[in-house]
């Protein structure tokens, strides 16, 4: 170990600025010897010792964990998840799976389920931003303050195309994060995480970023921040500062093969974020603009083959007729080589570029057809999905359903001839579940009452007590449900 150490002493000394960087100031190099201050009885000559003609330092992340530590928060989730089993045979055993193959329609059995995340405070009143993932399924929510205070939180709502979710405990005054923009990142910068990764609290690791807009796959509504921070089971939800101490990003994800960090983590850009909580807490979902269209990458033969001089933009391989960018002119071919003013390196970049377009503007496109650079103006529709914001409902500190629901889309209400209504997607364990309240029923009013907002629908709950009856469309018919709230 000790020729090892000398060999790389020795190489360092021909290298002053790796020496102070590596050592920091309290070191220095004489001859091919390691020297601290408290060792050092003499000065060292200049024939000793080669002077380094600056030095480098490292940011001190002291400052951003004091600062901001106390908004971050950790999130512990219990619930529980159907599986299918077979009474008596241990899912591991092989058994199992020779049961699996031959009755694919085993019984569900509900398994608990617990889990751990971060997340940080956005809003003194008490309002957390979080990943979706992290409360998925969750029937109580549980956030952990820095000062060791514990509340049952309610989930606002979710957003599973960006994997944000929208938190909300029962406090006041409390410290929150400084929000940034990721605009005014790049490359290189230096990122700080702090999180709750296995269930250490209020961990602090930091890094640099890594690249910036990257695609994942599965995951095309986000510009994703690469980082090489350290991101573990736990540190799901929490954020990711800069070196002014302002939030940038929501870590979410990391690539690895074993489990854990292998020096690749993803971070939902605070923009995307931010966007999302406001129209969770405004409206109770997430409105997105849509083109209609199916875009593939451009490589180099694709680029020579229609005359481009590199390789970027969006190809257009496909058009839904009567969609938006039919009714605008589009057409199979083209390539698109900017939308809204800016530029599309690659055919990821148009996805979360066309969904932050509120829907019904109008926008310009610039397209590469025939060899020449075509103008086009495109009205941007609203994206019809069933993910598009449903905000689950489970709270133990008001009247809770136990559901997860959505306002009815603008085709489905076509489709149903109704003027409003929320559509349940999930129902969980609770009241909802134990009246007979199934997926796909749509509730139309309470106690007379009609909704069209998960706002309103929490309102009403509020305020007619225990019971309630619930108007809900099955199928075609209409029926009241009786619902015990408790």
């Amino acid at each position: 170990m000790q020729a090892f150490l000398q060999s790389r002493i020795t190489h360092w000394v021909t290298v002053p600025l790796a020496v102070a960087a590596l050592f920091g100031a309290g070191y220095w190099v004489k001859g091919d010897t390691l020297v601290n201050n408290a060792q050092a009885t003499a000065p060292v000559s200049a024939k000793t010792m080669t002077a380094p003609s600056a030095y480098i330092t490292l940011p001190n992340f002291a400052s951003i964990a004091n600062s901001q530590g106390a908004a971050v928060v950790n999130i512990s989730v219990t619930g529980t998840v159907k599986t299918a089993g077979i009474p008596g045979v241990d899912p591991n055993d092989p058994m199992f799976e020779l049961f699996r193959r031959f009755q694919p329609n085993l019984p569900q059995t509900e398994t608990p389920m617990n889990g751990l995340g971060s997340g940080f405070i956005v809003k003194s009143d008490g309002v957390v931003l979080t990943n979706a993932h992290v409360v998925d399924k969750a029937d109580v929510v549980t956030v952990k303050l820095s000062d060791k205070r514990e509340f049952q939180a309610k989930v606002v709502g979710v957003d599973k195309l960006t994997d944000v979710a929208v938190l909300k405990i029962d406090a006041k005054d409390l410290p929150t994060v400084n929000i940034g923009s990721t605009k005014n990142s790049n490359v290189g910068d230096w990122v700080v995480a702090i999180g709750s990764p296995f269930g250490f609290e209020n961990t602090v690791t930091a890094g640099i970023i890594s690249a910036k807009s990257r695609a994942l796959p599965d995951e095309g509504y986000v510009p994703f921040l690469q980082t090489d921070v350290a991101i573990n089971p736990g540190n799901s939800g929490g954020p990711l500062f800069n070196l002014n101490g302002e939030v940038i990003g929501i870590n979410s994800q990391i690539y690895s093969r074993s489990g854990g960090y292998q020096g690749l983590s993803f971070a939902i850009p605070i923009d995307v974020a931010m966007n999302i909580e406001q129209q969770l807490l405004e409206t109770g979902k997430v409105s997105r603009g849509r083109l209609g269209i199916g875009v593939q990458a451009i490589n180099q033969d694709l680029a020579t083959s229609f005359g481009l001089k590199s390789p970027s933009g969006a190809l257009v391989s496909n058009i839904e007729k009567n969609g938006p960018a039919d009714k605008a002119g589009l057409e199979p071919g083209d390539v698109i080589v900017s939308f809204n003013g800016q530029s599309i390196d690659r055919s990821s970049d148009l996805p979360p570029m066309v969904a932050s377009v509120k829907p019904g503007s109008t926008v310009n496109i610039e397209v590469w057809r025939n060899k020449q650079l075509k103008k086009l103006s495109v009205r941007v529709a609203e994206m019809q999905t069933a993910q598009a914001g449903p905000a689950a409902l489970p709270d133990s500190q008001q009247p809770s359903l136990g559901v997860s629901v959505r306002p009815l889309t603008s085709q489905e209400l076509a489709q149903t001839q109704l003027k409003q209504g929320l559509l349940v997607e999930e129902v969980a364990k609770g009241p909802a579940a134990a009246a007979g309240i199934q997926p796909g029923d749509v509730i139309l009013a309470v106690n007379g009452d009609q909704v069209k907002s998960v706002a309103q629908l929490r309102d009403e709950l509020s305020k007619n007590g225990k019971n309630v009856a619930l108007l809900v469309m099955r199928g075609e018919s209409k029926i009241y449900v009786p619902v015990k709230i408790g």
